[in-house]
């Protein structure tokens, strides 16, 4: 029996997860996304156009492949809607290629508001939410109170979101925060009836039985693995979980039936919002990564924080997550270094160790770093993995050797063609 390929990020997310989705799409017959929401941002470049996708799986472009959004997916109809439009006003036939779970959950207003207020009432001990509902839907959702896809099409709809309304007006007036519902729930219950018009399935059938008759599925990440609820830096981590096993409860695979896991991540860090970064750099360095990487939020827009790769953190998604190859992006931002610094082991607690531990707050841990001769050149025209300078064969050796997991495709550019699989 065929068995599904997990793609996921291996750090706070960005890590171009949507570009490599696209690149490998034409491998395989079904996109499956499997957590998360719009909060993600998945973002795709070719033709010279880029795109940014929220909900929907990253193989839309591709028109002899069919996309599915899991049982594990939160959806705000609204956004979901808007961005549909834009596939349409881009000449992309989406219809006969997008498939919805029945199971997966929706994103009232009222959500919407409730994050905010929630978020606005912590102050300086916000979380850094993207503000988009996703956390109370999630809550709504393991309460068993939540509203899914598949209500919309029974009778009693109208009384279940209400129901559901009144419960979070009621939780809305413990907060000093003021906002408008009527503007929001008219344009919620308009995308709702355009919502109904799409393919609406159970998911988890539906890719069992494409499983079964030789289909290949590559299930789609969101995020990434250290915001996992579980596993990430606790408490500034999503409200999914991120790791290779929501695959299975996203989508309704079972866990024997998962092969290949793909592991993305940038040869350096980023973080958007709060929570500890063992190797930010909060200098000019930092800064002229960010400004060279173009790290500002695909979703909210925000400055990204920058730092060196760190080692310890990748480790631990790799193993949380059974990665089985490696997938380095953004090689081409780190050109514009003489030197570049990587995180081995970090000093915590007043001892030197070589993992990822529970608590990495910045007064308690301090990284240790060994420093490789940076490539000092452009590599965005690069095709072929023997045009790679020595310095960037060094750097990619050295990653292997401390991983011990190959590293099979290197990103040099945002364009789907600036990508070069490699013989490790």
């Amino acid at each position: 029996m065929q068995k599904a390929a997990v793609l996921l990020g291996l750090q706070w997310g960005d890590e171009g997860k949507g570009k490599i989705v696209d690149v490998l799409t034409p491998q395989y017959d079904i996109i499956a996304r499997f957590q998360g929401g719009p909060n993600a941002g998945h973002t795709l470049e070719f033709d010279g156009i880029k795109h940014v996708l929220h909900t929907i799986p990253s193989g839309i472009f591709h028109s002899n492949v069919l996309n599915v959004i899991g049982n594990g997916v939160v959806i705000d109809p609204i956004i979901f809607q808007k961005e549909l439009q834009k596939l349409e006003d881009r000449g992309v036939a989406y219809q006969n290629r997008l498939l919805i779970s029945r199971k997966a959950h929706l994103i009232l207003p009222t959500h919407r508001l409730l994050d905010a207020a929630s978020e606005a009432a912590k102050g300086a001990a916000k979380i850094g939410s993207t503000l988009k509902g996703i956390g109370p839907t999630y809550m709504d959702k393991t309460g068993r109170n939540g509203l899914r896809i598949g209500d919309i099409l029974e009778d009693n709809f109208d009384l279940k979101y209400n129901e559901l309304k009144d419960k979070h007006l009621k939780m809305l007036g413990q907060y000093d925060f003021p906002f408008d519902l009527n503007a929001m729930e008219s344009e919620w219950l308009s995308s709702i009836q355009f919502i109904k018009k799409l393919q609406i399935i159970d998911s988890e059938h539906y890719l069992d039985q494409a499983l079964k008759s030789g289909k290949k599925i590559l299930a789609e990440g969101a995020q990434g693995s250290l915001l996992d609820i579980d596993f990430g830096s606790y408490p500034f981590v999503t409200s999914s979980n991120t790791v290779a096993a929501g695959a299975c409860t996203g989508l309704g695979i079972a866990p024997n039936r998962i092969g290949e896991v793909f592991g993305i991540f940038k040869a350096y860090c980023t973080r958007v919002g709060s929570g500890p970064f063992p190797t930010e750099l909060e200098d000019s360095i930092g800064e002229a990564m960010r400004k060279e990487g173009n790290e500002f939020g695909s979703t909210t827009g925000r400055a990204r924080r920058c730092g060196w790769l760190d080692i310890p953190a990748l480790k631990y998604a790799c193993m949380i997550n059974g990665v089985t190859q490696l997938y380095m992006m953004k090689a081409d931002v780190l050109s514009i270094f003489k030197e570049i610094n990587i995180c081995t082991s970090y000093q915590w607690k007043g001892e030197n160790i070589d993992y990822f531990p529970y608590d990495c707050q910045p007064h308690q841990l301090t990284p240790n770093y060994i420093t490789l001769p940076g490539w000092n050149q452009s590599l965005t025209d690069l095709q072929d993995e023997k045009d790679f300078p020595a310095e960037l064969k060094g750097y990619i050796q050295f990653i292997e050797k401390l991983m011990e997991i190959p590293i099979t495709l290197i990103s040099v550019g945002p364009d789907r063609k600036q990508t070069i699989l490699r013989q490790p």
